[in-house]
């Protein structure tokens, strides 16, 4: 799963060079971990990891470029991607 999810953090990084690699990074978990929860609450059976990567590729070629249009449609994204760059000391 972490080379998975390093590999679709590059894949963004390539469609929009003005995210950072922690905010690649932080959107690829996101995404991730909200499509399997999302699918795990539908009731719907675990078909593996290769379904989570080729949603989140195609959420990449859809929205990649304009991460930020779509966060301010989805303000929970942007919230919880604000919270995951918070550095901790």
């Amino acid at each position: 799963m972490h080379e998975e999810i390093q590999k679709l953090s590059e894949e963004l990084l390539q469609r929009d060079s003005s995210l950072t690699v922690l905010e690649a990074r932080s959107w690829i978990e996101l995404l991730w971990e909200d499509f399997e929860s999302t699918r795990a609450k539908a009731g719907r059976k675990y078909e593996g990891a290769d379904i989570t990567v080729k949603f989140v590729r195609h959420f990449i070629a859809q929205y990649g470029d304009s991460l930020a249009d779509f966060a301010t449609r989805y303000p929970k994204y942007q919230k919880l991607i604000d919270q995951n760059n918070r550095t901790v000391h």
